[in-house]
């Protein structure tokens, strides 16, 4: 007869294991996992969700900005620093088309949009370039006026203080959004941060016009009014650079140096034929020809493919798609596919 002995931890055990099986099963099925770098979505939804997060943070930074000038501007009664405090208020709202941009690219690709929507957030930067352009023809048009018809500034330390307030909170969210946007690779979140160091500059310009008009100089305000026109004419030129090469896929050649010697040092590649890199919204997707011992088989081949792009994802920044294709070492290149299409198409006929 054969005694029964209960065993309560091996039953615990059990028990917990059943659990966290049950967990991993469920997890599973509501975020499903691969090992395939094609569904390595992780690192693009966190950058998402940086982008956002910066975003929200240089909304209340500019917020609490222009509040704290709207308080100046009722006790001071100045029309410029009115003037400039809904130019601030306007300004921060520009974090509205650039948050629905990283939503819109958080999207799942469909059978339309096969990219997916990451390339929403280049548009976003279309509409920020045209809100930094607004601003500098504005602080043009005001300060030519204003040389044209002068007019004396009241309450000056009010609204220098308002000035600095100013320059101080825009600079502050600049630094903030121009680093995250480097950092997950959004040219949009960049220009935005451009376009909020360009509304820093107008307000130091009320600061110092201030100061110019406490010395009884009157051409100070419009004067310095130009110059910032100017110096927000640069910024336009830096970020519409910007959005204007990611919408031509270009990308730093240090990037595509980078992919090619990751590739090279796969074992099994013999040369690399072609690299190609384009940013989708703040993510890179890479394609890559490869040429490979032409007696391999077919899985050898993918195996060498598959290996390839793992390697890429890990060794380029950003980088969270790859496609690579493999060539025989006979026949590497275009014509060599040209040249089967034909023969296929001989042989069938």
């Amino acid at each position: 007869m054969t005694e029964h002995h209960d065993h309560p931890a091996d039953h615990g055990h059990r028990h917990d294991g059943l659990l966290a099986a049950w967990w991993h099963r469920l997890t599973h099925a509501v975020v499903p996992h691969s090992h395939d770098s094609r569904a390595k979505t992780d690192p693009a939804l966190e950058s998402s969700r940086d982008g956002l997060r910066a975003l929200w943070i240089s909304l209340v930074g500019l917020g609490i900005t222009a509040l704290a000038q709207a308080v100046i501007v009722v006790l001071s009664g100045s029309v410029a620093l009115l003037g400039d405090t809904l130019h601030n208020v306007a300004d921060a709202l520009t974090a509205v088309p650039l948050g629905i941009a990283f939503l819109l690219g958080r999207r799942a690709a469909t059978r339309a949009y096969t990219y997916g929507y990451g390339r929403a957030e280049d548009l976003a930067g279309i509409v920020i370039v045209v809100v930094i352009a607004g601003s500098a023809v504005a602080a043009a048009w005001t300060a030519v006026d204003r040389l044209l018809r002068p007019a004396e500034v009241t309450h000056l330390p009010w609204v220098a203080a308002a000035g600095l307030v100013g320059f101080i909170g825009n600079e502050l969210v600049a630094r903030y959004r121009i680093r995250v946007g480097r950092r997950i690779g959004s040219a949009a979140l960049v220009a935005d941060g451009l376009h909020a160091r360009t509304d820093g500059y107008t307000s130091l310009a009320v600061l110092a016009a201030a100061g110019g008009a406490a010395l009884g100089w009157r051409w100070a305000d419009p004067v310095i009014g130009l110059v910032i026109a100017v110096a927000i004419a640069v910024v336009l030129k830096d970020a519409a650079r910007e959005v204007y090469r990611r919408l031509m896929d270009a990308v730093d050649p240090e990037l595509v140096d980078q992919a090619e010697t990751a590739l090279r040092a796969v074992d099994g590649v013999q040369d690399v034929a072609a690299v190609r890199l384009r940013w989708v919204g703040h993510r890179l997707h890479a394609e890559a020809e490869l040429v490979v011992d032409a007696g391999l088989t077919l899985v050898d081949a993918h195996q060498i493919a598959a290996d390839a792009e793992h390697q890429l994802t890990h060794a380029v920044p950003r980088l969270t798609t790859a496609t690579v294709h493999t060539d025989p070492d006979s026949h590497p290149g275009g014509h060599h596919h040209l040249n089967l299409s034909h023969q296929r198409r001989q042989l069938s006929g």
